[in-house]
């Protein structure tokens, strides 16, 4: 969902570098990388240590509050779909296509996320406060396959962040990594490729990007 399709990215990257000062020492940029597409607790854990801090008990509660309103007023801006997003879901919805949004954010902030990219082109969502363990574990990939029925290697993923393409490799899904670094497994695409795209487009990736990682 965020990077792959609503630029939201920028946003968390702000809280982020505003809980690292928080802690006491603003993230390298290097570091702010290890918490892009994580979990909560993964962000929380690589500031601290970043700032040398030992968290006790109420931090985690304490601090996920603060980053959650932060981010409730940064979302609150203009935030639109990624270019060509919503005509390409549209495509897919009209060929039949069961879709889902599989992300690490929790379900708080991840449903104003999917109005704005559109509700109706999902048939359900899975969120990281929905599964034992978030993003880069497979748990998130395999239920959502469960929720459609269908085995995790006829499900095909776009991913954008390394812990969302590990992730859904893992799972066994066929991956489409939208970045320029991919975990192995997972075949590099480009996003500009979304717009005008359709439903058969999607199929040619997927046959595509299966035989590349046979």
């Amino acid at each position: 969902m965020d990077g792959t399709m609503v630029d939201t990215e920028p946003l968390w990257g702000i809280a982020t570098y505003e809980l690292s000062e928080l802690l006491g020492r603003r993230l390298s940029a290097e570091k702010r990388e290890e918490t892009v597409g994580g979990a909560f607790a993964n962000t929380l854990r690589v500031c601290a240590e970043w700032a040398g801090v030992e968290l006790v008990d109420g931090d985690y509660d304490r601090y996920r509050s603060w980053m959650y309103q932060r981010m409730g007023e940064l979302l609150a801006g203009d935030v639109e779909p990624n270019p060509g997003v919503r005509d390409f879901l549209a495509s897919l919805k009209g060929e039949g296509m069961r879709m889902l949004v599989t992300t690490n954010t929790e379900r708080e902030l991840a449903d104003y996320c999917i109005d704005i990219v559109g509700r109706e082109f999902f048939v359900d969502s899975v969120t990281g406060d929905e599964v034992a363990q978030a993003k880069p574990a497979p748990d998130m990939y395999l239920r959502a396959a469960e929720i459609v029925g269908e085995d995790p290697v006829d499900c095909l993923v776009f991913e954008d962040s390394w812990a969302g393409m590990s992730a859904a490799a893992t799972a066994g899904c066929v991956v489409l990594g939208l970045a320029d670094d991919v975990p192995e497994g997972v075949v590099r695409f480009d996003p500009a490729e979304f717009v005008g795209a359709d439903a058969h487009d999607v199929s040619a990736w997927f046959s595509a990007a299966r035989d590349r990682i046979k």
